[in-house]
């Protein structure tokens, strides 16, 4: 009823919130995405997205149908790896930047090593920049991090908006510096919040540096402070500033998916991993609180 391919589809344009982003990401045509789309809401028989010139968004239908899709196409990449008999094993270093800590991640990771017994998983934990830099020294195979505007390189999980977030009560003079809650560098959204004040002319002062999202989360929670972060990713407890803050637009950032070039097992390895993180991507913007 549900063809596979509909479904990959599907779970591309639901990620990416993007016909144009999702066409990219599957190397096809945006028409053949739409197509792909439409025969999906056929099967089904409801609309899965809303859509107009500016935005794309899931209906509750389409909500629903995330998780469908992504347990079918499960199933169906098990069932061809049994009778093919190509099992995936090795050693795969993967990286995962600070921004998922209070994601689902986890889920994915437990249901990738059950589902691939014979994969040895090295997980590391850092800020983008330095994952990117070990990616390019050869010490990982595969990352999942934000990636530089200038970068072209990596397969879009999904785009997101860049806001600054605080706590609930917080409220900035104007006359003041902007206090900054930051990741040390070379974090992507210090240098990012550090160009967008620069470029208005507004001052700005250190108010906590962190390696950890939970040491940024406490200090935000605290109230000393302001941080960059992705809209669909704000830890609990935070929120984020209204218009009224003065503070200057940052933009949207990117996630992204980028593989090293270490040939072999681990090649295969992280093909699988990444097709486990695309299929299951939407957890990724949900935290736990």
């Amino acid at each position: 009823m549900y063809e596979p391919t509909h479904l990959r589809t599907f779970l591309a344009v639901a990620q990416t919130l993007s016909f144009t982003q999702a066409a990219q990401r599957l190397g096809l045509r945006q028409s053949t995405v739409s197509q792909h789309v439409r025969r999906l809401e056929d099967a089904a028989g409801r609309q899965l997205f809303t859509r107009d010139t500016h935005s794309v968004e899931l209906t509750e239908e389409g909500e629903a149908m995330l998780g469908f899709a992504r347990r079918i196409l499960e199933v169906h990449e098990q069932a061809t790896a049994f009778f093919t008999g190509t099992r995936v094993r090795g050693r795969l270093r993967f990286g995962a930047s600070e921004d998922f800590v209070l994601t689902r991640l986890p889920e994915i990771l437990e249901r990738f090593r059950h589902d691939h017994p014979e994969v040895d998983l090295e997980l590391t934990v850092e800020l983008s920049g330095i994952l990117h830099e070990r990616l390019a020294a050869g010490k990982l195979d595969l990352v999942l991090a934000k990636r530089r505007p200038e970068d072209p390189r990596g397969e879009l999980v999904w785009r997101d908006d860049l806001v600054w977030i605080g706590a609930e009560r917080l409220r900035l003079d104007p006359d003041r510096p902007v206090p900054l809650i930051v990741y040390p560098p070379p974090g992507i959204t210090r240098a990012r919040a550090l160009e967008a004040l620069e470029g208005q002319g507004r001052e700005w002062r250190i108010a906590c540096t962190s390696g950890s999202l939970n040491g940024l989360v406490a200090a935000a929670r605290a109230g000393l402070g302001v941080m960059a972060h992705s809209r669909r990713l704000i830890p609990p407890g935070l929120y984020p500033l209204p218009d009224r803050a003065g503070l200057p637009d940052l933009g949207k950032v990117d996630f992204v998916l980028v593989h090293g070039r270490r040939p072999g097992s681990a090649g295969g390895a992280a093909d699988a991993l990444a097709a486990a993180i695309l299929g299951g991507g939407e957890r990724l913007r949900r935290s736990d609180g």
